[in-house]
């Protein structure tokens, strides 16, 4: 098989591999085939249950709106900041 890449990418896969990220260029190609087929594979069945979960919050009325969150989220910021 002849696999042709852009200039960019040959050359950054090259540093990878000067660098001892990987082996071979061969090497690097066939980790990311891996990762590409494991996310394919990947359907985000996992967060089947955290949405259900949010559902079930909604319908419950356990809900904050988009401004007291982000007021929250900001005083949290703030006191891991000062810590």
């Amino acid at each position: 098989m002849k696999i042709t890449l852009p200039a960019e990418q040959e050359q950054w896969l090259e540093a990878q591999v000067a660098a001892g990220s990987f082996a071979s260029v061969d090497e690097a190609l066939a980790v990311a085939v891996a990762d590409l087929m494991a996310a394919d594979g990947d359907h985000l069945d996992w967060a089947k249950p955290y949405v259900e979960q949010a559902r079930a919050s909604i319908a419950r009325g356990d809900v904050l709106s988009g401004e007291v969150f982000l007021k929250g989220l900001k005083a949290r910021v703030k006191t891991l900041r000062s810590s």
